[in-house]
């Protein structure tokens, strides 16, 4: 029996956005402990970026993606926690640029009804990484400083939400007066324009000269160095992207010449490998999200179609907040 055809992503060779093909291809079936998800949203990241640049290497052809929400339509054997039609949403499970996708019951989250499927999405890799940056990477306590970069971002309106809840100073780097804004609205403290002013100095001068306690830095290659002469001794540095690119390779003297740091290299898929801390962090975003602890920003919703659009301004740095992809059976009901 022929399997029924659905719209994906895929990608064939490394390259810029425009290798990022819609397709037809056979909607996959589940196995033991698994769930065929119907996606209603489809969250898009950096890792999707690198994934298809080849910064990742990937066995192509392959469908991008790695988080989304929608309903389950069919579930596998041994999954008795989840049923059909119940509301789903997971992150770090590879083929998400699609109509459906089978993920392990073990990786899904329910959504509560009060959330809906558009923001689970925009909500499950960026508000659990801001979860962990904040709360177990570096845990953030009243009157400490944190240096945020990238602070317009999907992570860094969270991440300075959830540090201005725990009563932190928040110094947020932007690159323009709409992104600094965006990141005085969702609570930083101060904002440094990056292009314009050195945000060393700022974070120095913030500080009376003794430097942060955190820095949270998704950029990488060009904010690296800096990032490190922002810290005080024995701060500690989540290096937790490089959207400018990987870091160079360095002496860890230098840590010690700067005052005992530390630098980490977290990922998400390491703080939610075990369930129940999936389950925790994903329960403690949504319900922050249903209190008005958290805001997301989902101004930015594409066309399955358009991936490669949505690519190229994520890369141009033309977004703020979370960019979704929405499929065509999603667009049909809407």
């Amino acid at each position: 029996r022929r399997r029924r055809l659905m719209k994906a992503i895929r990608v064939a060779a490394a390259g810029g956005p425009e290798v990022l093909l819609l397709e037809d291809v056979p909607q996959p079936a589940t196995g033991r402990g698994e769930a065929l998800v119907r996606l209603a949203a489809i969250g898009v990241n950096y890792i999707d970026v690198y994934q298809r640049n080849g910064m990742y290497p990937m066995t192509r052809p392959f469908t991008p993606g790695s988080e989304g929400a929608g309903t389950i339509v069919a579930i596998g054997d041994g999954a008795t926690t989840l049923h059909e039609g119940d509301r789903v949403a997971y992150a770090m499970h590879p083929g998400s640029y699609a109509e459906y996708a089978v993920v392990p019951v073990a990786k899904l989250v329910q959504v509560p009804e009060a959330i809906s499927l558009r923001d689970a999405a925009a909500a499950m890799l960026q508000g659990m990484t801001a979860h962990y940056l904040a709360n177990s990477t570096f845990a953030l306590a009243a009157g400490q400083f944190a240096l945020i970069h990238a602070g317009a971002g999907g992570v860094g309106l969270l991440l300075t939400q959830l540090a201005k809840g725990k009563n932190a100073h928040v110094i947020s780097t932007v690159s323009t007066a709409h992104k600094e804004r965006l990141a005085r609205a969702a609570g930083a403290d101060d904002v440094v324009r990056y292009t314009e002013t050195d945000f060393v100095a700022e974070a120095r001068r913030i500080t009376s000269g003794r430097g942060v306690e955190v820095v949270y830095d998704s950029v990488g290659r060009t904010t690296f160095q800096g990032s490190l002469r922002a810290l005080r001794p024995r701060g500690l540095l989540a290096l937790f992207g490089a959207s400018s690119g990987p870091v160079p390779p360095f002496d860890p003297q230098l840590l010690n010449e700067r005052g005992s740091l530390y630098v980490t290299r977290p990922t998400l898929a390491h703080y939610v490998a075990d369930s129940a801390e999936l389950q925790w962090r994903a329960r403690s975003v949504f319900d922050d999200l249903i209190a008005g602890r958290l805001k997301l920003r989902t101004e930015h919703a594409y066309p399955l179609e358009d991936a490669a659009q949505a690519h190229a301004d994520l890369e141009a740095r033309r977004t703020t907040g979370k960019v979704l992809l929405i499929p065509p059976l999603a667009h049909a009901e809407a």
